[in-house]
């Protein structure tokens, strides 16, 4: 974020329970759904276009955001991240592994909830996504982020995928920061452009 305010207003979105958001005990508020809302929320406070930048959990939310509101922003970039999945079983798999390794996401247990999923949105609509995308993968994250840029980019109309040599699951943090910020401006120009 540092590597981009000099050119552009950047925002960054508390999900709910996560950073200094609130943390009620209302495990039903925990959704993707009511993520996508606060998302909403966001950006008719800003009144202007805007880039979804979303990273892992994020670059899901953005996906979504994408999938089930089309024309909102002006693009959307995912970092190391997946589209979810068509098949009820594998789906399940995620969500167990998930409930299992929540206490690793450093959020309590209930806001853990926002990382399962309930359907296949946006498996069902990556064809008809028209929303301009960067799809970002470290080569040195798990290989499943790479192989679903290839599939976001082979199944989306208006995505591109750039793998970044070297990066982990957290490149936009470590010493890949600068790589990552100069693919975000890239990408943006190309928009305004």
């Amino acid at each position: 974020m540092e590597l981009l305010q000099g050119r552009h207003q950047v925002l960054a979105l508390d999900l709910l329970g996560h950073g200094e958001s609130p943390v009620p005990d209302e495990p039903a508020l925990y959704t993707r759904d009511g993520a996508l809302d606060d998302i909403d929320e966001l950006l008719a406070e800003l009144g202007e276009p805007a880039v979804l930048v979303g990273h892992s959990l994020g670059g899901y939310l953005a996906l979504a955001h994408a999938a089930t509101r089309p024309g909102a922003v002006l693009g959307i970039v995912v970092l190391n991240t997946g589209p979810g999945f068509r098949d009820p079983d594998k789906r399940e798999a995620w969500n167990e592994r998930s409930r299992r390794n929540a206490h690793r996401f450093g959020v309590p247990e209930r806001a853990a909830n926002l990382n399962l999923q309930a359907d296949s949105v946006v498996m069902d609509r990556l064809a008809e996504m028209v929303t301009p995308t960067l799809v970002l993968a470290g080569d040195a994250d798990r290989p499943e982020y790479t192989a679903s840029g290839q599939y976001l980019e082979r199944k989306m109309p208006s995505a591109r995928l750039q793998v970044i040599a070297g990066g982990e699951h957290m490149m936009h943090e470590d010493s890949h920061a600068t790589e990552v910020a100069d693919a975000i401006e890239q990408f943006v120009r190309e928009l305004n452009a």
